[in-house]
């Protein structure tokens, strides 16, 4: 009788796991798609593309600049 109890017992805990595993099907208001939100969104990247003429600038070579290394000399004054 124990060991029916015992293997009762493992298959609630059992079961109990596995439907805490179930993932839930909600999600917050950023994930899911809103067509209104999809059209505000497209008609302000039309309006900056609108809005920006297409120039390209010609990128700017990176001048690298030796460093002086400094010795120091033992100061005369002080002698």
């Amino acid at each position: 009788m124990r060991i029916v109890r015992a293997l009762a017992g493992s298959a609630v805990a059992a079961i109990a796991a596995c439907s805490m595993m179930t993932s839930a099907d909600a999600a917050p208001p950023t994930v899911v798609p809103s067509p209104g939100y999809d059209a505000r969104l497209q008609e302000q990247r039309a309006a900056q593309h609108a809005g920006s003429p297409d120039v390209t600038v010609a990128p700017v070579p990176h001048r690298h600049h030796l460093r002086a290394h400094r010795h120091h000399k033992p100061d005369r004054a002080a002698e």
